[in-house]
C-alpha cells in the first residue's frame, strides 16, 4: 500500500480510503444493499490487512449502524494510532428543530454522538457533509474551531459544495485564526467531472486534499450498465445521480471496457487508475461490501494509464448537470 500525506497536513493516509456507507441493517436502515456488522467486519479486516488505514463513515449512515459496526471492528483489529479514521455531521434522521445542520449546538450534539458509536476519544477528520444554508457560516466554523480545541477532532474537512462556499469558509476561518478545512470530499467519476471546472483548481491552489466519493459511479464503471445488481435495483439515490445522463454515459462505460481489455484488467482498476493519475487526488473513497471489492481496487495501485488512454477515456465528456451540492432550497439526501 502507497501512503500519502492529507493535503498539506501531517497526516499519512493509505492511497485508497474504505468508504462505509454500505455497512448497516438493510430492513430497518437506510439503505436495502447494506451488509450487515459480520460482513462489515470481514471488510475492514481485510482493509487493515491491505494496509488501508483511512476509513470514512458519517453519522446519518444507516441512522448510525455504520459508525456502530465500524467502531466495534477497529476496536477489534487495530491499532486506533496508526488509523485516520473520518465521520460527517450535517444530515440526520430525526427531523426535529435544533437535530440536524451546522449550528453550534447540533456540531457539538453530533460529534458527541458519533464518538460513542465509534467508541473512541476522538476523530482525525470531521467533515461538514454538506452546506448549511440556515446557519450563519461564522457560527459553524467557530463551532469547528472549538471542537478541535477540545480535543474530540484533529482535522476538518468539508464535501459536496460549491467552489465559493468552500472559499468563504476558509477565508472567514483564516480572518479569525480558526481551523480551516484540510480536506474536500466531492463527487468526481469519469461519468461526473464538474468539478474539474473550479473546485479541484481551488483545492490543487490552497493545498486541499481531494477524497472523491462515488469513484465507481455506484458501480456503472465497473460493468455494463444492464448489469444488475442488489444496489443497483434498490438505490434510488444512485439512480436520480446517473440515470439521466446514462446515453451521454455510454461511450464512457465502453472505452472503460476497451482499456481494460488492452491492459487484461478489470474495469475497476481503469476507472480508480484514471482518478490516482489526476496530482489533486489523494485518496478515492471505496464503497466496498464485499473482500473482492477491495481486492478489485487495490490492484488500481499497481496501473499505469498512459496520457493517451486519459484522453480516450476523457474525450467523451460533455457537461452533466451538477450533483452533490445542494440549492438552498433543496434538503434530499444525495449521498
Amino acid at each position: 500500500m502507497d501512503y500519502v500525506k492529507l493535503g498539506h497536513t501531517g497526516l499519512d493516509v493509505s492511497r485508497l480510503c474504505l468508504g462505509t456507507m454500505g455497512f448497516g441493517n438493510a430492513s430497518t436502515g437506510m439503505f436495502p444493499w447494506a451488509v450487515d456488522e459480520e460482513h462489515s467486519e470481514q471488510v475492514i479486516q481485510k482493509a487493515l490487512d491491505l494496509g488501508i488505514n483511512f476509513f470514512d463513515t458519517a453519522n446519518i449512515y444507516s441512522h448510525g449502524d455504520s459508525e456502530r459496526f465500524v467502531g466495534r471492528a477497529l476496536k477489534k483489529f487495530a491499532n486506533r494510532d496508526e488509523i485516520v479514521l473520518a465521520t460527517k455531521v450535517f444530515f440526520t434522521p430525526n427531523e426535529a428543530p435544533n437535530v440536524a445542520g451546522l449550528s453550534r449546538k447540533a456540531i457539538f450534539s453530533q460529534i458527541d454522538q458519533s464518538l460513542k458509536r465509534l467508541q473512541t476519544d476522538y476523530v482525525d477528520l470531521y467533515i461538514i457533509h454538506r452546506w448549511d444554508y440556515t446557519t450563519p457560516i461564522e457560527e459553524t466554523m467557530e463551532a469547528l474551531n472549538d471542537v478541535v480545541k477540545s480535543g474530540k477532532v484533529r482535522y476538518i474537512g468539508a464535501s459536496a459544495m460549491f467552489a465559493w462556499q468552500f472559499e468563504k469558509a476558509q477565508a472567514v476561518a483564516e480572518a479569525h485564526g480558526w481551523t480551516k478545512f484540510v480536506s474536500m470530499q466531492n463527487h468526481l467519476n469519469l461519468l461526473y467531472r464538474e468539478e474539474e471546472r473550479e473546485m479541484l483548481p481551488l483545492c490543487a491552489d490552497q493545498g486541499i486534499a481531494v477524497t472523491p466519493y462515488s469513484p465507481l459511479a455506484s458501480g456503472r464503471l465497473t460493468r455494463d450498465w444492464a448489469g444488475e445488481t442488489k444496489r443497483y435495483a434498490t438505490d434510488k439515490v444512485a439512480r436520480s445521480k446517473y440515470d439521466d445522463s446514462k446515453q451521454l454515459d455510454m461511450p464512457i462505460i465502453q472505452r472503460v471496457g476497451e482499456v481494460a481489455d488492452k491492459y487484461g484488467v478489470d474495469r475497476v482498476q481503469v476507472a480508480l487508475a484514471w482518478l490516482l493519475q489526476k496530482q489533486t487526488v489523494t485518496a478515492p473513497i471505496i464503497g466496498a461490501t464485499k473482500i473482492s471489492h477491495l481486492l478489485g481496487a487495490v490492484k488500481a495501485l499497481d496501473l499505469t494509464l498512459s496520457s493517451e488512454d486519459v484522453q480516450y477515456l476523457e474525450e467523451p465528456y460533455v457537461p452533466h448537470e451538477l450533483v452533490g451540492p445542494l440549492a438552498s432550497d433543496d434538503t434530499n439526501f444525495q449521498r
